[in-house]
């Protein structure tokens, strides 16, 4: 096994996860789109390393990630045995298509306990600490969905259950089944949440916090959007969009106005010594119901930076003011 600094957990702050017993450290590391994908075993190896030395000890795969879909599970897996078990939070996915027929994706019982089996098979692991149903299925009963995750948390194959993509009323509906059933309940939910798509705090938000479900939002960096890559409107040409998305993906989503109001928070980041990054995953963390942010990244120095944003996580009322004047929820 690696060296790994004695001091890792020193400087990471860690959050409990809504009013379980379970505590993560702030910044989270994923592997979508990234280990397994357009990124090799290498620099999963690198990331996954470096980040576990700066205390992030929550790394987030699903069934579909990678290319081919599971492919990140399989090159993560790898690189996470030579790490100290005991010491991570290891969660992954089910909920979006893995294979053909009318078994190979959405939320019933069949798809579920099977995706979870394949996805230790692929990772080598014997358990999952959090297990999810990675989307709502509007047809099939929310109670056998649920029954699936508490099987697998009876088998010992997931510790800890949660939900993502769901609203706030199927996250409430979800969590009174699993609650009714008396042992296992909704741990965590994983939505979509930054600057450029704030629906989770009119919805989502309010429900875990009545429900004591911690959140950790996916795409707090809006895939990179909300770093200063793209400020000069330029591609680089190792990012996700130069090798994934492609210049009209860019051009889409990065309009003459948002980089004016972008260039504008980032004015805002310099004044508090932080990088637009920085700034973003701060304000997010400004809320005690979000327990991490689950960060992306292609190298150890984005995650570096990004785990920098904890060194500054207080705003000020105006601070707050401008921001929902340039991104009103």
């Amino acid at each position: 096994m690696p060296d790994f600094k004695e001091n890792r957990y020193d400087s990471m702050i860690y959050r409990r996860c809504g009013s379980s017993g379970l505590r993560l450290p702030a910044v989270s590391l994923g592997a979508w789109e990234t280990f397994g994908g357009y990124r090799g075993e290498d620099v999963a190896r690198e990331c996954l390393f470096g980040a576990f030395d700066l205390g992030i000890t929550h790394f987030d795969m699903a069934n579909n990630y990678g290319t081919p879909p599971g492919n990140a599970e399989i090159v993560c897996g790898r690189v996470m045995k030579e790490m100290p078990r005991d010491e991570l939070i290891i969660s992954s996915k089910a909920g979006y298509l893995m294979w053909p027929g009318p078994y190979g994706e959405w939320g019933s019982k069949k798809y579920i306990i099977a995706s979870c089996d394949q996805s230790l098979q692929r990772t080598g692991l014997q358990y999952f600490d959090i297990f999810y149903s990675h989307r709502f299925d509007p047809d099939t009963p929310l109670e056998e969905t649920m029954g699936a995750l508490e099987q697998l948390s009876r088998q010992g194959k997931a510790l800890y259950v949660g939900i993502s993509n769901y609203s706030g009323a199927a996250t409430v509906e979800a969590n009174s089944i699993l609650k009714r059933q008396g042992y296992t309940r909704v741990t965590i939910h994983q939505p979509y949440y930054n600057l450029l798509g704030r629906n989770m705090e009119n919805d989502v938000l309010p429900q875990c916090r009545r429900q004591g479900i911690g959140i950790i939002p996916f795409s707090p960096l809006a895939s990179g959007l909300l770093t200063d890559k793209y400020l000069g409107g330029n591609i680089p040409a190792r990012s996700r969009a130069a090798e994934r998305w492609g210049e009209e993906w860019v051009h889409k989503n990065l309009s003459n106005e948002r980089l004016a109001r972008l260039e504008k928070l980032n004015g805002m980041a310099k004044k508090r010594g932080q990088t637009l990054a920085q700034i973003a995953l701060a304000w997010i963390l400004r809320f005690p119901e979000v327990t991490s942010v689950l960060i992306g990244a292609s190298s150890l120095n984005q995650i570096k930076e990004n785990v920098a944003a904890l060194t500054n996580l207080e705003f000020s009322e105006k601070e707050l003011e401008q921001i929902d004047k340039l991104f009103p929820a």
